[in-house]
């Protein structure tokens, strides 16, 4: 807030500071660490860094304060092998989390000291390494001994860092793995996939952890719906077979499509012209991961009647969840509640919990809007205008009756309650929205198999083009931040 301003404006905010982070990539994540002024970062260029605002001057100008790279940073981290995108912090300024692509979770210290990992073999074992990427981490104040981890598997996973793997694995029933460093206790799930969305691409791009009574968890599954877990739950046997029964929104229909289609991992990476022809060459350099289909042709009106005549609309038995690989062996717990009707296909959403006792469910969605969703009974409060194009990322005031959005605008939007007409508000257009969102969903659901399998590989040479750049990167970061 700009103290500086009259008290009365109704918006009496303006941004302060500007940190140069020396990220040369996307940031995706920052979180300030508690009982600090530091703030850590992660990155696309798969460094985490860490910069302290209370030891660094900085310069001011026009009434705004610019910290540079060399002043604020004081610590980079380059122990994720892939796009770093989360952080979750304890109540500590010098312990947080951060989740990665290559899998990994790594808790960091900034008690101990610098450590080289230009090799690798210096950096701290990871808590957590899943044979699949990971794009979410959520973690509650109340239990911090607790996290779910989500990512590219139809599953997120429960871990407890409480006591060494092999004995808590015992304590809860689970056969224990010698290799593990974090227990892995539970896995949250669902009996089937969403009516039309393809096997193999299912994929959860939000978690979060209630900061109120520290056990539920909300996931966010793409082209698919949210839903609430509770870690208290227990969890039902593999072998029964009965539907779960879910309370939703009203607005439920054969056509259920609102959380139904195949997910676009790429739609949110668009290359320069630069990384054009170097994408080119990745995609013809015959790479194992990046093996195009030779019958991919511009064919798709004639593979969307094939699908059509070939393919019958899956029954719920053919849509049930198959197990991963990864910690076959834990108990799954299925959700209570089901939120619906926004639509979550071209960019990561994030999930979050709003009010003081967490009793609202709030996600953004592809149409531009924010939905707000009674915890308790599934049912849809408002949806607001948040974004041009994408709302991804919600946030509450910890103390504040505050909400701060975005998504692809360069702009953070902040919404509080005022004493006139909600502007934003699109609540009396919310069955028009669901159905456009109901649309979108099948469209994507439409697109034939080959081009979903394009945008995957599409993705992997994007990741690969990264990789290598954030390879390059390296050299030229050692000297911005002596301290590592």
């Amino acid at each position: 807030m700009d103290m500086t301003t009259n008290s009365e404006k109704e918006y009496p905010f303006a941004c302060q500071a500007v940190i140069n982070t020396g990220h040369k990539g996307n940031i995706f994540n920052a979180q300030i660490l508690p009982f600090s002024t530091r703030i850590a970062s992660v990155a696309a260029d798969k460094q985490v860094r860490v910069f302290d605002i209370g030891e660094s001057l900085g310069t001011s100008s026009t009434g705004k304060t610019n910290y540079s790279t060399r002043e604020s940073c004081i610590r980079v981290l380059r122990c994720h092998s892939k796009r770093t995108k989360r952080i979750v912090t304890e109540e500590s300024p010098d312990l947080f989390l951060t989740v990665a692509e290559d899998g990994q979770v790594r808790q960091h210290d900034l008690r101990t000291p610098p450590h080289s990992c230009t090799s690798g073999e210096q950096c701290p074992a990871p808590l957590v390494k899943l044979p699949h990427a990971l794009s979410t981490i959520a973690l509650s104040p109340l239990t911090p001994y607790q996290f779910v981890v989500g990512g590219e598997s139809p599953y997120a996973y429960l871990f407890d860092r409480r006591h060494t793997g092999r004995f808590l694995q015992e304590e809860w029933g689970v056969l224990p793995r010698a290799e593990d460093v974090t227990t892995c206790v539970r896995r949250f799930g669902r009996r089937s996939r969403a009516r039309n969305e393809r096997r193999g691409t299912e994929h959860i791009t939000g978690a979060k952890m209630s900061a109120w009574n520290g056990h539920e968890v909300l996931l966010s599954y793409s082209a698919d719906a949210v839903y609430l877990y509770s870690t208290r739950d227990e969890p039902v046997a593999e072998r029964e077979k009965t539907p779960a029964m879910l309370p939703s929104n009203t607005h439920k229909s054969k056509r259920d499509g609102s959380s139904s289609g195949s997910s676009s991992p790429a739609a949110q990476h668009i290359p320069t012209a630069n990384a054009a022809e170097e994408l080119a060459a990745i995609f013809s350099s015959g790479s194992e991961d990046i093996i195009m289909d030779d019958d991919d042709d511009d064919d798709d009106d004639d593979e969307d009647e094939e699908n059509d005549e070939m393919e019958p609309e899956e029954t719920e038995e053919e849509r049930t969840v198959f197990d991963s690989t990864a910690h076959k062996s834990v108990p799954v717990i299925y959700p209570r509640s089901r939120f619906e009707g926004h639509c979550n296909i071209e960019t990561v959403k994030d999930v979050n919990f709003l009010g003081p006792y967490d009793e609202y469910v709030a996600s953004g969605s592809d149409d531009g809007n924010f939905f707000i969703w009674h915890k308790s009974d599934g049912k849809l409060v408002d949806i607001l205008e948040g974004d041009g194009s994408v709302v991804n990322v919600i946030e509450g005031h910890p103390h504040l009756p505050l909400i701060a959005v975005s998504g692809i605008d360069t702009t953070i939007k902040l919404f509080a309650p005022v004493h006139r007409e909600r502007l934003f508000s699109r609540f009396q257009n919310a069955e028009s929205i669901k159905d456009r969102n109901i649309a979108a969903t099948q469209r994507l659901a439409n697109r034939p198999a080959g081009f979903t399998q394009f945008l995957i590989r599409y993705d992997r040479a994007l990741r690969l083009l990264a990789e290598r750049g954030g390879d390059q990167a390296d050299e030229e970061l050692v000297a911005q931040c002596p301290n590592q």
